[in-house]
């Protein structure tokens, strides 16, 4: 079985994701790079007891910055899911 710690790093709580989600029942989490839409699907109906219809995956890239020497370096990337869940299903968010 799947262990839900190894693909979901946390819930994002953004004024968008707080958007989709009371509108279309959608949420959006910090994932682990090698996570994929099928261990997604299974951690989050394993964790939540909810039914998962939907997932999206996104790569976001590190936006590149200048450190204080000017050098150039970049953010670091990250993996986001947005979960869509079947009419009714709900995640309590405390």
């Amino acid at each position: 079985m799947i262990n839900a710690g190894q693909v979901l790093k946390s819930i994002r709580l953004t004024e968008k994701s707080n958007k989709l989600s009371s509108n279309y029942g959608q949420y959006t989490f910090e994932v682990f790079p090698a996570a994929t839409k099928f261990t997604v699907r299974a951690a989050v109906e394993q964790t939540f007891k909810v039914t998962v219809t939907r997932v999206n995956i996104q790569n976001r890239k590190g936006k590149p910055k200048r450190s204080r020497r000017g050098q150039l370096i970049t953010g670091s990337d990250s993996k986001r899911a947005i979960v869509t869940l079947k009419t009714g299903d709900k995640i309590e968010l405390t």
